[in-house]
């Protein structure tokens, strides 16, 4: 059945993909997005689908945002300030676009009469902050954030908080305690819970799907605090070597833009998730100095990772998805293999020419002392 499906942050990475699919599919789609210039200096993109309704406007905005509910099914709320360094130091912003955005939302959708099908938000696995870890002698353990001390001494790994042992991560599932480590996390926790809380109360279905680390083509790459890979990246079409914080051996987990999408629409189709946050990654964990080797290799660049040994606050060590409640819940699973993903994102980026803002991110976070 065809849907009015309304995407907030919709002209963004993976909200121009999801419209592309929607199209496809035969729904009705219009976009509302605020154009920020950090990710869309040129206004409006090119790979914008002609077919769908832009509605420009912000989600502070509650006028702009009681106007673009109006008639719509289904809603995938995707907008969000993005950025965990940027997030510690621009706090009212990130607050503002993520939480208030999000409770201004869900108000004019109670003003309105709460006549939607499905809300689904966008949530993030940083609201995790570390991932699950096992102790070879007291098990498994969710250990607390490190702190500021041990980073200094570059003692990287996590140690178990009884024995003192090192852990080894493990895949992390929804039941891990959240443990926010920056302003962005906090906000997209916000983001979730408040989503569905309101999904709870008023008897809309809401899926929160807490998205790993996303990649794919018409990522900002001029926008530093976007994903690792684009900034890698960016970096690498420049002629200069990725930069690498702590030694390069924290894991991720990297998935392709198709796939989040693929889960997106699932979402959409099946209740099974309704009323749930669900893992959407990959569940295979990889460096992040193996993602800039990949990305090296594929767009036949030799310009070595530069590992700094810096840290910066708010990061953390390892966090990787178990993603058993997608594959249960949505029927979902990955797709796109990550040298399969490299390649077709090389594909791309041969086509831009990004400008590296990455040392001038890295300067704002010394000014307000997040890295060292």
């Amino acid at each position: 059945m065809k849907k009015n499906v309304l995407i907030t942050g919709g002209a963004g990475f993976v909200g121009s993909h999801l419209t592309d699919t929607l199209l496809q599919q035969g729904h009705h789609v219009r976009i509302f997005d605020n154009l920020n210039p950090q990710v869309h200096p040129n206004g409006a993109p090119s790979y914008l689908a002609p077919e769908a309704d832009l509605m420009v406007g912000d989600v502070r905005d509650v006028d702009s945002l009681g106007k673009a509910v109006v008639g719509v099914d289904v809603i995938y709320h995707l907008a969000s300030a993005v950025g965990v360094g940027q997030s510690m130091y621009e706090i009212s912003n990130y607050m503002g676009a993520n939480t208030q955005g999000t409770a201004n939302l869900l108000q004019v959708l109670l003003d309105g009469g709460c006549s939607i099908e499905k809300l689904i938000v966008a949530s993030s696995m940083s609201i995790y902050g570390e991932g699950k870890y096992l102790c070879s002698s007291c098990g498994e353990v969710a250990p607390q954030p490190r702190l500021l001390p041990q980073l200094a001494a570059k003692q990287w790994e996590m140690n178990c908080p009884q024995c003192g042992s090192i852990l080894a991560p493990v895949a992390t599932d929804e039941s891990k305690p959240l443990q926010c480590t920056s302003i962005y996390a906090l906000s997209k926790k916000d983001q979730e819970e408040m989503c569905l809380l309101f999904g709870r109360t008023y008897n809309v279905p809401v899926v929160a799907l807490r998205f790993f680390n996303i990649y794919g083509a018409r990522q900002a790459l001029s926008n530093p605090y976007t994903g690792v890979a684009a900034i890698f990246a960016s970096r690498l079409l420049n002629g200069r070597s990725p930069l690498i914080f702590e030694d390069g051996r924290q894991m991720r987990d990297f998935i392709s833009v198709h796939d989040i999408v693929q889960a997106c629409v699932l979402a959409m189709r099946s209740s099974g998730a309704d009323g749930r946050a669900v893992n959407i990654g990959s569940g295979v964990p990889i460096s992040i100095q193996e993602v800039a080797a990949a990305l090296s290799s594929a767009l036949d660049q030799h310009a070595y990772a530069s590992i700094t040994g810096k840290y910066r606050a708010g990061d953390i060590r390892h966090c990787f998805a178990d993603i058993t409640a997608a594959r249960q819940l949505l029927n979902y699973q990955p797709k796109i293999r990550f040298a399969e993903g490299m390649k077709e994102l090389a594909y791309w980026l041969r086509s831009q020419q990004p400008q590296d803002h990455s040392e001038t991110a890295v300067a704002q976070l010394l000014q307000y002392g997040l890295t060292a």
